[in-house]
């Protein structure tokens, strides 16, 4: 089974980043980038990112979630506050985000403090969501423990006759944006010698350098 994984390589091909062109500004580059992600026929949810929060005991955890927002403040994912991702952003506020698009041979990293979103911004974004969705959001207790799935499914059914018409946002759910302070832009190259650029945030703006792969 070793055999399976450690022989498989693949030479990327499809383009390259220097800081000569590379955009001054990292949100501008990332704008570029996204909307080639977009674009991408191949490219499976562009907007999803591995999303990493650290405990208060200093253990890792990943997860993917979805962009939902961005803008210069930052980029804004919702969940739940109680989940496993709440708890340790409570903790400790930093977090790192990664965008794989790997149809494009690129990655973007993302790393900064977060902040919860204004109320008034998770009720529109959470009004929304699909019936369904919304419903979920109270039935379900994120990252507790659940007996079995009949119990999940019994949840929904109680959620939906609580709210027949119109689904409100559970005062426990909402979104959070995560203040960048470090870009990296990964472009894959041939060998192994890829191209990485990040961009780090100071006084006057964002110095913008070049980093061995």
């Amino acid at each position: 089974m070793e055999d399976d994984v450690r022989s498989r390589r693949i030479s990327y091909q499809r383009g390259r980043l220097d800081v000569a062109t590379a955009a001054r500004d990292p949100l501008e580059q990332f704008r570029g980038w996204l909307d080639e992600a977009l674009r991408a026929e191949n490219v499976i949810e562009p907007n999803a990112m591995c999303l990493s929060t650290v405990d208060a005991g200093g253990q890792p955890s990943s997860r993917i979630v979805l962009l939902r927002q961005w803008d210069a403040r930052g980029y804004v994912f919702y969940t739940n506050y109680e989940s496993r991702k709440g708890r340790e952003l409570a903790e400790n506020s930093r977090a790192a985000l990664l965008f794989w698009w790997g149809a494009l041979e690129r990655q973007v990293r993302i790393e900064g403090p977060t902040e919860r979103v204004l109320e008034v911004e998770s009720d529109a974004y959470f009004a929304s969501r699909p019936r369904g969705h919304r419903l979920s959001a109270w039935a379900s207790r994120q990252s507790a423990v659940n007996p079995d799935e009949a119990s999940l499914a019994d949840a929904m059914v109680r959620a939906g006759a609580s709210f027949p018409d119109d689904v409100p946002r559970p005062p426990y759910w909402g979104g959070y944006r995560v203040l960048p302070d470090r870009f990296e832009f990964w472009q894959g190259r041939p060998d192994r010698v890829h191209d990485r650029i990040v961009y780090a945030r100071n006084r006057a703006g964002w110095t913008l350098e070049r980093l061995s792969p």
